[in-house]
């Protein structure tokens, strides 16, 4: 166990947990709403630290960045746990812990995940699979000493972090793709159980501080895919974060509490993009439908197919030195 950062103590032995939004009450011998984090006698510690659930080398395509070091590998981590409770999640067996179950992990410490992250030859260590938020304590340690081996570290994330948390880990982090699941407050109250506000909030500030920004959004039918969410996550986009903001929309598959819908029809995801390019965004991408086009990279002035993609794979990349070889125009991103 390692004692928590940002929480207060409170009266009766409680305390007030302010890593991300939810900013759980927590009475002595409980945990808060992500299970990791447990008031011991008036002190929170992080029961996650170092207890590896998942550790893998990935294709910096599967987190997906397409616009960050495109091709290159980057070391995948997680722990168990999460803030958030969402019916369609992909990760359950690892993300939903039960209340004082247990915490499951191989013990490893910031400086072997940087060394093992080398040895793979990987230019980038991402927090992802779970919610990295919730090991905050451990991702900021090792993102610490990835900066100094000159990694660079990103967040696959839900977008709860407390502005505290975030202002605090930013000079380490370099890249986020946060999940955008829905744009109406019924969706996230009945399917993710938080608040839509508070991840828009999250969102902003990401910008605010820099970072660059990813944006996901799982398309399940009949509850997230009407013409006014599409046409309203577009337009925050491009009116918050800028038209060089990559849009990913993915097709969902019945899992976890959600089996009662169906795949997302491939027509769904070609409305989406088409929304998303008639709102301005340059980059709008097709996500778990391989071969169908919607994931390469066309230059946005001239339309030349800059990378084509199959998946998580690259066939080709004309980019060079940051820009389209036919007309010369920027393509946004880190490493591109």
């Amino acid at each position: 166990m390692k004692e928590a950062l940002f929480y207060e103590r409170e009266e009766d032995s409680r305390v007030r947990c302010g890593l991300c939004r939810f900013r759980c009450l927590i009475a002595d011998g409980a945990r808060g709403i992500c299970m990791v984090r447990e008031n011991r006698g008036g002190t929170l510690y992080s029961l996650v630290y170092g207890k590896l659930c998942a550790e893998h080398v990935d294709p910096i395509e599967k987190k997906p960045l397409f616009h960050v070091m495109p091709g290159s590998r980057s070391y995948s981590i997680a722990t168990v746990g999460c803030n958030f409770r969402c019916r369609h999640c992909q990760n359950y067996s690892i993300s939903q812990v039960e209340r004082d179950a247990p915490i499951p992990g191989v013990e490893l410490t910031p400086q072997e995940i940087v060394q093992s992250a080398r040895n793979n030859d990987c230019r980038s260590i991402s927090y992802t699979y779970t919610e990295p938020t919730i090991f905050f304590e451990f991702a900021y340690d090792t993102a610490r000493l990835a900066k100094e081996a000159g990694l660079r570290n990103i967040f696959v994330t839900n977008g709860y972090i407390s502005k505290e948390a975030l202002a605090m880990i930013t000079p380490y982090l370099d890249a986020v793709n946060i999940d955008l699941k829905g744009f109406s407050e019924s969706f996230y109250r009945d399917v993710v159980h938080a608040r839509l506000s508070e991840v828009l909030d999250s969102i902003i500030e990401h910008r605010n501080q820099g970072i660059w920004i990813e944006l996901t959004t799982l398309i399940i039918p009949g509850l997230n895919d009407s013409d006014a969410e599409l046409k309203g996550i577009a337009a925050f986009i491009v009116d918050n974060l800028g038209v060089d903001t990559p849009w990913h929309v993915t097709q969902f598959y019945p899992t976890y509490q959600l089996t009662d819908r169906p795949r997302t029809p491939v027509d769904t995801l070609r409305k989406a993009r088409k929304i998303g390019r008639a709102a301005g965004l340059r980059y709008v991408y097709e996500g778990n439908v391989p071969g169908e086009g919607g994931e390469n990279t066309r230059c946005p002035s001239c339309s030349t197919l800059l990378i084509e993609r199959y998946g998580f794979s690259i066939g080709t990349n004309r980019i060079r030195n940051g820009a389209c070889p036919e007309c010369g125009a920027a393509i946004a991103g880190i490493g591109i």
